[in-house]
């Protein structure tokens, strides 16, 4: 039984994934875009430093726009996973379903409206399925933008342009030998 579930949701993953159109080169927050473009809904990106405790992102959906919150102080790779992770819950559509305001919320949240505490916390804390899911998703677009990357022909590169993209993947700021001049 877990097989077959885990199985689904693979499945149902793949499915998705192999319907979206992912620019080339791939780019998170290209992506993002067009996907903002398609749904004709903003998606704000808002980068935000790492706080204890907190998670590295977060969707937040207003009436006029949805805000991914992610973690600047991190590497490129993982503020781009941070951000395609985020991006999965509105791919499939966790955003749309908000749970009901429990007692715990009422009792510590008494002076606001149910409406608004539903609102904000309805559309940002997501259930472990739906965690799992949007995580899933996450890692195939990756890899599904990786294996396009490969597959297009691209101009070769110098050395420097190559150690250059090594070390933006791994978030590394660029380092220039001394004495050498600025482009």
């Amino acid at each position: 039984m877990r097989n077959d579930r885990h199985s689904g949701l693979w499945q149902r993953c793949q499915r998705t994934v192999e319907g979206l159109a992912l620019p080339s080169p791939f780019d998170a927050e290209t992506f993002i875009g067009m996907l903002a473009s398609a749904r004709g809904r903003p998606i704000e990106l808002i980068p935000v430093s790492a706080r204890p405790h907190t998670p590295c992102g977060l969707l937040v959906t207003t009436d006029s726009a949805d805000c991914i919150l992610y973690t600047t102080d991190t590497t490129v790779l993982h503020q781009q996973h941070i951000l395609l992770h985020e991006a999965a819950h509105v791919i499939c559509g966790h955003h749309e379903t908000a749970p009901a305001v429990s007692a715990a919320a009422r009792l510590l949240l008494p002076n606001l409206p149910p409406s608004l505490v539903q609102r904000v916390l309805g559309r940002s804390v997501y259930s472990e399925p739906q965690e799992r899911e949007a995580e899933l998703v996450a890692s195939l677009i990756l890899t599904r933008a990786r294996k396009q990357d490969r597959a297009a022909p691209a101009a070769p590169a110098g050395r420097d342009q190559q150690h250059s993209r090594v070390r933006r993947l791994f978030g590394a700021p660029e380092v220039r030998a001394p004495g050498c001049a600025d482009d």
